[in-house]
């Protein structure tokens, strides 16, 4: 770890750390199974996580390419940090580089959340799982808490960049405004901004961190890339949907399932959260495939898994099949596991081939350059404000919504304030904070502990 230390310090003074060689594509492999494996926390700590290996320990991207192919990843539907991995893995080598990297961002996660979605059909009405889950909570929380601030140290760097992130956040926490709103008053402001005060929006800027030499291939390669990859992830990611129509009919649930993912898909801009408001009510009052609770007994579930949050739709998908596809429930469940998690992650791959071979290109343009500076640091209000909303859903059993004129607040009911959760996530904190304690004995040591006081209490 004294490197990835040495590594970290170098970027904050504003140095760029000597590049690494290129990995084999063996050794590329096993480090994306390992971010895999342990990429817990939400898309904050994902995030950071793959800064920490990969620009800080691996050198295998500089700091500000890593922060460019983040804004773009920001502004595309679909999970960032998966598409981030994708990106990265795509660029080291090639499409069966980011096949990989993407792949192995979301396996290990749908295996667990297939696995939990299993366990809660098999022992609905129990307490086994939420005894375990209570420790669990407290552990993401705290691990959610320390990735804001690892990103908002890399992010904030002025007072307007600041103040944006403040802006963004009071806008989404107070008054629910959209999140592609957001993006877009940001990226406005940033326009603006970059011409009339260039160095308060330069954060992420062509210089930073040094310019880049790479060679970027011509106008015309890269129309006809993005024009290949198009047309071939079109048709990979609705066959096997145009097959369940063949074999079931169109009107199978498994085909809806299909058809209603492949439009969230296109839709989940902010992430998680900005869609599953839109998919709990449909699945509850629309196709009456979930009863009202279970979805968030299902990101519950999510959370403690690692993988993008957004793997939450694959519970959906597991309890849609298992209960309405006519197939045996588990059968039936797995299969719309699978229908949920192709619909849904199969664009990304769409997305980032499509639009990788731009990354380099757009850097280069100052005025751009300011206009995703602003939305990095808009960005981090958002980030912020899930954060709280996890806080807040983790901590307190109820919380009710206060008007105050156009604003909308939460108010969590105090006498449903959970103490072994805030012992728990103060526990999980310092661990993380002060002792620097890696995620996955954090977890297991948390979920051990609530189990005990469970237990005791």
């Amino acid at each position: 770890m004294a490197s990835g230390s040495g590594s970290v310090t170098a970027t904050a003074l504003g140095l760029s750390a000597a590049p690494a060689a290129p990995p084999s594509f063996g050794e590329a492999a096993r480090t994306w199974a390992r971010i895999g494996l342990t990429n817990f926390g939400g898309p904050a700590g994902q995030i950071a996580q793959m800064h920490r290996v990969l620009v800080d320990e691996k050198r295998w991207i500089d700091e500000t390419s890593f922060l460019h192919a983040l804004n773009l990843c920001m502004l595309l539907p679909g999970p960032e940090a998966q598409q981030l991995a994708t990106y990265v893995g795509w660029r080291l080598h090639g499409v069966r580089g980011g096949l990989v990297a993407g792949w192995l961002f979301v396996v290990p996660g749908f295996l667990v959340i297939l696995a939990l979605s299993a366990a809660y059909l098999a022992f609905a009405g129990t307490r086994t799982l939420e005894t375990l889950f209570v420790g669990l909570k407290a552990a993401v929380l705290a691990i959610l808490l320390e990735a804001v601030l690892r990103i908002g140290r890399r992010v904030l760097k002025n007072g307007t960049m600041l103040a944006i992130a403040a802006a963004s956040f009071v806008a989404i926490f107070a008054f629910k405004a959209p999140f592609p709103l957001i993006v877009f008053a940001a990226a406005l402001l940033g326009l603006v901004g970059g011409r009339l005060a260039p160095k308060r929006f330069a954060v992420l800027g062509a210089n930073d961190n040094g310019s880049t030499d790479e060679e970027i291939p011509s106008r015309s390669a890269r129309v006809a890339s993005t024009a290949r990859m198009v047309g071939i992830w079109m048709l990979l990611w609705f066959a096997p949907l145009g097959v369940l129509a063949l074999l079931l009919g169109p009107d199978h649930l498994f085909v809806t399932l299909g058809l209603y993912f492949a439009k969230m898909a296109v839709v989940t801009f902010g992430g998680a959260y900005a869609v599953l408001a839109y998919v709990a009510q449909a699945a509850v009052e629309t196709y009456h495939w979930l009863v009202p609770g279970e979805m968030l007994d299902g990101l519950a579930l999510a959370e403690t898994t690692p993988g993008p949050l957004i793997i939450v739709l694959c519970f959906v998908g597991f309890l849609a099949g298992a209960r309405n596809s006519g197939f045996d429930p588990m059968l039936g469940g797995a299969i719309g596991a699978l229908v949920t998690v192709w619909m849904t992650f199969a664009p990304c791959f769409l997305f980032i081939f499509a639009a990788a071979p731009w990354v380099e290109s757009l850097r280069r343009q100052r005025v751009l350059a300011a206009a995703l500076s602003a939305i990095t640091a808009a960005v981090v209000g958002v980030i912020l404000n899930l954060g709280m909303w996890f806080a807040l859903h983790a901590l307190f059993g109820q919380v009710d919504m206060l008007r105050l004129g156009p604003a909308t607040l939460p108010v969590p009911f105090l006498a449903s304030f959970s103490p072994t959760t805030a012992l728990l996530a103060l526990a999980a904190g310092v661990a993380l904070l002060r002792f620097h304690i890696g995620m996955i004995p954090t977890l297991a040591g948390c979920a051990l502990a609530g189990v005990a006081l469970r237990a005791a209490f």
